[in-house]
């Protein structure tokens, strides 16, 4: 919850324990669970407001709303600029665990829960 808030989220909802419906109407959703929380969300968007969906293309519109199917390309010029933004400080990330490639198989086949990505190096 605070890091979703410390990223900048002015609501943070925890499906296990708060009411979706309760948030009200939203400008924006990120959704990366899909399926019926998918649903549900759409129908909070309030008009003008967009649904971003990271789980592949859905045919759930929000009324009066967008709905955008967020697939990553990687690009050299794009991942070169992200680099440059992060080194800035403009933007922030979120790192968990740094393996080596090495113990890459072992550190995505683990059942430790850890908060934030993991980052394999192959720098040696």
């Amino acid at each position: 919850r605070q890091k979703a808030l410390d990223f900048g989220a002015n609501e943070f909802v925890d499906l296990g324990n708060d009411a979706l419906e309760d948030v009200g109407g939203v400008d924006l959703v990120f959704d990366v669970i899909g399926g019926d929380v998918q649903k549900r969300s759409a129908a909070l968007i309030r008009a003008g407001g967009t649904l971003v969906t990271a789980v592949g293309p859905t045919d759930i519109r929000p009324v009066d709303g967008l709905t955008v199917d967020f697939v990553v390309e990687a690009d050299r010029a794009q991942l070169s600029e992200i680099v440059q933004r992060v080194r800035d400080g403009r933007l922030l990330t979120n790192i968990g665990k740094v393996s080596s490639l090495d113990d890459a198989v072992a550190t995505f086949n683990s059942t430790e829960r850890r908060a934030g990505k993991t980052v394999i190096s192959v720098l040696p």
